[in-house]
């Protein structure tokens, strides 16, 4: 599948623990990671294992087995003490898709009834979770982790049924759409009626994206007016690291914008601060057209936080402006003047007519722009 060395390396790890389990069940594993990495896939190789050997087990998916447990729960308690007790004493349970999020207090409490029995028999369990432990249930969260007792296992595959370019965070998948702006189809538009210096500046935007792409480390901006060949030069380096397997955020600022806020809806099936802290901590984030938002005190603290988190943490960074720098909010400004981390490269040749960047994304700007102003 093209996956980086990182991805692969906890596939192979994950696969190496699910065949160790599987010969010799003791204690329990805890499969973590995005949707389609192969959590349950390894989940469902254990349980199909035991079961060809003779070993009682239950693979059950958790709104299957609250489902199950409420529709045996009545007047008449029988079925359903029966049903529970034997879920919590089967010699191999397998639990996928755990959450807790929004979950009732009763689901809740079967939950860690169920886990806290298993917890103390130290009976044979596997679990498979997109969340983050940290969003789990308190009473959960401290069973499954216990190194004595549990081995977790953090997938960092992309999700194998997603038709999108390798690399790509599905649910980003703005980089997609950006397909053609590779470093083999950019313009140096030498022959252009351009002046030296917008010549230089599209060679030295185009070698530093070439660097960074190549090995990315610290912060890369692209300063200069629109169609210059700003977002060209970052999807080139989103693709190229996509290529080569390894994960990228690729985020319009607006967008992104309006995602945070769409996770406030109750309707929602990620949480804010879950997605706050997928984009906070990504291993490459790609911000283009920084300035185009809603200037907001919202979002301004927003930004802000983005920005402070990542330039603490050193992460790698690429971010396109139309802005002039004394056009960027202070706090967002003194991140990016620090030589230390930061390279800006300023592109000053005029708009390039026939550019790469598709126009769905020039309507997305035009549309940005109309709202901005509206």
């Amino acid at each position: 599948m093209g996956l980086g060395d990182e991805q692969e390396k906890s596939l192979s790890i994950a696969r190496s623990h699910a065949e160790q389990f599987a010969n010799d069940l003791k204690g329990w594993l805890l499969f973590c990671g995005g949707y389609g990495c192969g959590k349950t896939h390894l989940a469902a190789a254990i349980a199909n294992k035991a079961a060809g050997l003779g070993i009682p087990t239950l693979f059950l998916t958790v709104p299957d087995l609250l489902d199950t447990l409420r529709a045996s729960y009545g007047s008449d308690d029988d079925p359903y003490a029966a049903r529970f007790e034997e879920i919590r004493n089967v010699p191999l349970l397998v639990l996928d898709n755990l959450w807790t999020q929004n979950a009732t207090s009763w689901a809740l409490e079967k939950l860690f009834q169920l886990f806290d029995h298993r917890y103390v028999k130290r009976l044979p369990t596997v679990v498979t979770t997109d969340m983050d432990l940290e969003e789990l249930d308190g009473r959960i969260r401290s069973r499954l982790q216990d190194p004595e007792l549990v081995t977790v296992l953090k997938i960092n595959a992309p999700d194998y049924r997603q038709p999108v370019q390798q690399g790509i965070q599905p649910h980003r998948s703005v980089l997609s759409l950006l397909h053609a702006c590779t470093f083999g189809n950019f313009s140096l538009r030498e022959l252009e009626k351009l002046n030296p210096e917008e010549l230089k500046s599209l060679a030295a935007a185009f070698q530093k994206a070439q660097s960074f792409a190549e090995q990315p480390t610290g912060w890369l901006v692209f300063m200069g007016p629109y169609g210059s060949g700003k977002t060209h030069l970052a999807a080139a380096i989103g693709n190229y690291r996509a290529s080569q397997g390894f994960p990228v955020d690729y985020w319009v600022v607006p967008d992104l914008l309006d995602h945070l806020r769409a996770t406030f809806s109750p309707t929602s099936n990620v949480t804010y601060d879950r997605e706050f802290e997928e984009v906070k901590t990504s291993p490459l984030l790609i911000l283009d057209d920084l300035g185009t938002q809603v200037p907001s005190a919202w979002v301004k603290e927003k930004l802000y936080q983005l920005f402070n988190y990542r330039y603490a943490a050193n992460l790698p960074t690429v971010i396109t402006t139309s802005d002039r720098l004394d056009e960027i909010d202070a706090r967002l400004r003194t991140r990016m003047l620090d030589k230390r981390l930061c390279t800006i490269q300023a592109i000053t040749a005029p708009p390039f007519l026939k550019s790469a960047v598709p126009n769905v994304i020039n309507r997305m700007r035009r549309n940005k722009a109309l709202d901005q102003n509206s």
